[in-house]
Order: structure tokens, then sequence, then C-alpha cells
């Protein structure tokens, strides 16, 4: 593939994570995950080293109501690098809750070609503010 077509793969596979997240597919959310994902994001418990503790961190914030709803959620101003088999997303990502302002964070992405695919082997999200 050509480095324009990957950062297209790459930067459709984030708007399609985004879009099945606001339509609560997790399969197809989770497709765009590396198995051995790690998430650090401002509003977590923590560091998620593993997919197991991001399961469980979903698992137990969903159950207890807390799953965010949204109207809109996308990635802006992106730069998209890729060095073969390796990319780096660097994006602001728009939260907007209904009836309240949009929340803006600094993400970061680390991907890693799969056969066809681009996923995610690290996700890395600071909050900005409104």
């Amino acid at each position: 593939m050509s480095e324009t077509t990957d950062v297209e793969a790459i930067s459709a596979g984030i708007d399609d994570m985004y879009d099945a997240f606001l339509r609560g597919d997790r399969a197809r959310f989770d497709a765009h995950l590396h198995a051995e994902v790690t998430v650090w994001e401002t509003h977590l418990p923590g560091p998620l080293r593993t997919r197991a503790e991001l399961d469980a961190y979903r698992e137990e914030r969903d159950s207890s109501g807390a799953r965010p709803v949204l109207d809109g959620l996308s990635a802006r101003d992106r730069r998209i690098d890729v060095w073969g088999d390796t990319g780096v997303a660097r994006y602001v990502l728009v939260a907007e809750p209904p009836g309240a302002p949009a929340e803006h964070s600094r993400v970061t992405d680390v991907l890693r070609r799969t056969g066809d695919a681009w996923l995610i082997v690290h996700h890395h999200s600071e909050l900005l503010g409104p």
C-alpha cells in the first residue's frame, strides 16, 4: 500500500471506531483495537495496560449506568504518519454531550498493521476542557 492509502485507511478506521461508540456497537469498536492495546485517558482510574483491564473497566462502567451518552464524537485536526507497519495518529477528539458544552481531548493513537487492518496498540487521551 502507498503511504497515502495507509493514512486514509487509518483515518477511516478512527471515524468508524467513534461511529461504533456512538451506536453502542462494542464489537465494531473493538475491531479497531489490538489484543494487547494499552489505554491511558484522563478520566480512567489509571493506565489500562491490557485489553482485559480495559474490558473490566468498561463492564463495571456500563453495569453502573455510567457509559457516556453523546450527541456527537469526532476526530478533528488530524495528523497521521506511517512508517512501514507502524502508524501514529494525533487529533483532537470532540465529544458532544447532550445539553452541555463540547469536551476536547488531545489524542495520540499508535497503530500496527496486521494483515489488511490497522489496529491501535496504544491510545493516549488527555482532556483539554470545553
